[in-house]
Order: C-alpha cells, then sequence, then structure tokens
C-alpha cells in the first residue's frame, strides 16, 4: 500500500475531525456546524471556498498551474435520524441523530486531501472539492447543480467515494455501469365503501382490493420486465382499518421500485398504474398510484471508471481492485453528477468491523445501522486515493 507519508503524519489531526463529525452529527439541510467547521479547515489552508450551494454546501477550489482542466471530488456530509447504540468517546451527542453511513468519514477523507493539495500542489490545473448536504433523501446533490455549481466550477469529470462494510481495507471496489440502483417509492390508495364487518356486501372492501393489487403487482417483475433487467419491487407498508368489525374506507399500499435502467422503471410505472386501476374497478372501487422518483440509477462512465481503478492499482495493487462489482439496489445521489459531467462512483473497503467498539455483534456492521461507525484506518487510504486521482487526471 503506498499511502503519501506527508498524508500520514496528519492522520491524527484528520482522526480528531472525523470523530468530532461524528458526536455532532446534522441531519439533511442542517449541517451548519459541519459545512462551518469544513469552510473554516479549507480557509485556514488558504482554499478558496464557495458556501451556499444547496443551502448548506461547501466548495473548495485549489488552483495551480495554467492549465483550464479541472477534476471534481466530492464528499457528502450529512446524518441519519438514528439512535446510536455505541458507547464510545466519540459517540454522538445529538439524540436520534447519528453518522450511520460514514458520511462524517468522507468528509474527513476528502478533507485530509484538501489539507496536502493546498500545500504542495501537485498538479497543473484545478480541484474542485464539492462537499454535499442532504444525500440521504435530500437530493443535495441535484440541489447544488440547480445552484449553478457545473457553471461555476466546471469539471471535466467527477468522481465520488463510499465506504464498504465487509469489503477489506485497502481494497476498492468498481463497475463501468451501473452502479447502485434508482430509488423510487409508490403509494397506492383504494377507495372502497366502508360497512359493518357483518355485512360486507352492503360496502365495497378496499383490503380485499388492495391485496388483489399486491398480487398482482409481483407479476410485473415475474412476468412483464425481461428477465436480465434487474428490478425489485417491494411492499413495505398496507394500512387500512381501526376496528375488527368495520370494513374501511379506504386501504394504502407503499413500498419502493429499484432498477438500474429508467426504460424498466418507465415499464413498471405504466403496469403498477394499469394493474392497480383495473383490478379495483373489476370490484368496484377505484385506485390511485402515486409514484415518486426521487433518485436515478448511478452509472458511471466506462472510461472515467476504469481510470479511476487504474489510480487504485498504483496505490494498493492490482489485487486489491475490484473493477466490476456486483451493483447494488440501494440508491445514491451523486448519480445526478455523473448526469450532468462524466466521472466514477467507487468503494472503498471499510473492513471486517474489527475496529468497531465490543457489545454490539461480531463481523462487518452494514450502512445505516445503530451500531456502526467509520473505519478510521480508511482515512489517510482514502485521502492518498484522492490526491492520486486528482494528480494523475490533471497530468493526461
Amino acid at each position: 500500500m503506498q499511502l503519501i507519508d506527508r498524508v500520514v503524519q496528519f492522520r491524527a489531526d484528520i482522526e480528531a475531525l472525523r470523530r468530532d463529525l461524528h458526536a455532532h452529527p446534522e441531519l439533511r439541510y442542517e449541517e451548519h456546524r459541519t459545512s462551518d467547521l469544513v469552510a473554516a479547515r479549507l480557509a485556514a489552508w488558504g482554499i478558496d471556498v464557495h458556501r451556499g450551494l444547496g443551502g448548506t454546501g461547501v466548495v473548495g477550489v485549489i488552483r495551480n498551474g495554467s492549465s483550464r482542466r479541472s477534476i471534481g471530488l466530492r464528499a457528502d456530509m450529512d446524518a441519519l435520524p438514528i439512535q446510536e447504540a455505541n458507547t464510545f468517546g466519540h459517540a454522538s451527542t445529538h439524540p436520534g441523530k447519528m453518522h450511520a453511513c460514514g458520511h462524517d468519514g468522507h468528509t474527513a477523507m476528502l478533507l485530509g486531501a484538501a489539507k496536502y493539495l493546498a500545500e504542495v500542489r501537485p498538479f497543473d490545473g484545478s480541484v474542485v472539492l464539492i462537499f454535499q448536504p442532504a444525500e440521504e433523501g435530500g437530493a443535495g446533490a441535484q440541489k447544488m447543480i440547480d445552484d449553478g455549481l457545473f457553471e461555476r466550477f466546471p469539471c471535466d469529470a467527477v468522481f465520488g467515494m463510499h465506504n464498504w462494510p465487509g469489503m477489506k481495507v485497502g481494497q476498492f471496489g468498481f463497475a463501468p455501469g451501473p452502479m447502485m440502483a434508482s430509488g423510487n417509492q409508490f403509494h397506492i390508495t383504494v377507495h372502497g365503501k366502508g360497512a359493518h364487518a357483518a355485512m360486507p356486501h352492503l360496502g365495497v372492501d378496499p383490503v380485499f382490493v388492495a391485496i388483489q393489487i399486491a398480487q398482482g403487482l409481483q407479476g410485473i417483475v415475474t412476468r412483464a420486465k425481461k428477465p436480465i433487467d434487474a428490478a425489485v419491487l417491494s411492499i413495505t407498508m398496507l394500512k387500512a382499518g381501526d376496528a375488527t368489525n368495520v370494513v374501511p374506507d379506504s386501504a394504502l399500499l407503499a413500498g419502493t421500485v429499484r432498477t438500474f435502467d429508467d426504460r424498466v422503471t418507465d415499464l413498471i410505472e405504466e403496469r403498477m398504474l394499469s394493474i392497480a386501476q383495473l383490478t379495483a374497478q373489476a370490484h368496484g372501487a377505484r385506485a390511485e398510484l402515486a409514484f415518486d422518483r426521487y433518485y436515478p440509477p448511478t452509472v458511471n462512465h466506462a472510461e472515467q471508471s476504469a481510470f479511476a481503478a487504474d489510480v487504485a492499482a498504483e496505490v494498493v495493487g492490482e489485487d486489491n481492485v475490484m473493477r466490476a462489482v456486483e451493483p447494488t439496489m440501494g440508491a445514491e445521489d451523486f448519480s445526478f453528477m455523473l448526469r450532468a459531467r462524466p466521472g466514477a462512483y467507487l468503494w472503498i473497503g471499510n473492513g471486517d468491523g474489527a475496529h468497531r467498539s465490543a457489545g454490539h455483534g461480531l463481523g462487518p456492521c452494514m450502512l445505516h445501522n445503530p451500531s456502526y461507525d467509520f473505519n478510521d484506518d480508511l482515512l489517510p487510504l482514502g485521502a492518498t486515493y484522492w490526491v492520486r486521482l486528482a494528480e494523475r487526471f490533471l497530468a493526461r
């Protein structure tokens, strides 16, 4: 593993910063203390700081030489509405809020890279450091784009990195296409006619209709789409009624749809509407579908993914680089940036969980878990990787 000596030297400072962020988590669009800290560090290192994009977003720009080429490096900053189970010294001090996805580590790794790049400036061009709010369901990436991110700070390519529990420390994962799925949520409301449960023939039972719709929806995944097109349709909510002797007026079905292709999403939404409406009509009821596409699929550009993997191989060796990882059905709003600019999203291994405190179970602790913690061994590695990626990109 070829770590940069200077980055290793200031690891303790970056680790303390990461743990401070972990102890003070802030939810989407509330990252005021976090963005203040990020902006202050960047300014102290002589980096141009720009604030306000996406509300609480921060952009730092490091320039050197005369080249007009530029690269964007992105880290997310927000936490999750989870009550932390950990009891270590840097556990959350904000009840009901926690860095359970490692965004504290992502921010710290990019700050570590920023410190080194500002000191040494080993490149010709510009490095755009993007500290993004509201990845967790708030579409902060799109908000920054809407606020002129790439107009004000043109990037020839943009890259994002996420820690991945279960993948060994020192390993990196890439994909030359879909990396993460789209995030879509649906709500189907079935309107029936209330009645006494002992006399259901006098009403229209929306619960019965909702169950028929639920069964029909599974046929979309198994029969309507091509078998080779990946998709998940999960019904996660079924709500109706308040009493055991009353047929309610309405019932609600809700859940999520995940795909790697917008055309597959189009097909699923179209079939969902038909099944819901026609099934309800067949039983004398009425159904409405609300389908919300909140994140598109995260699709890497093949050239940039291959380049980013080559850089990783220089840092950790080819044996520790997975160039075609299996995509996940989780969603990520870096997808918006990849629709606006060429680039790639990558995973950095968060280890097997040995870094975590005892008492919360063995093995890797997955994301969005109350006993999760970012592995600080990644800090010099992730910072080194960002530095080498910027160097190599701007030297091309």
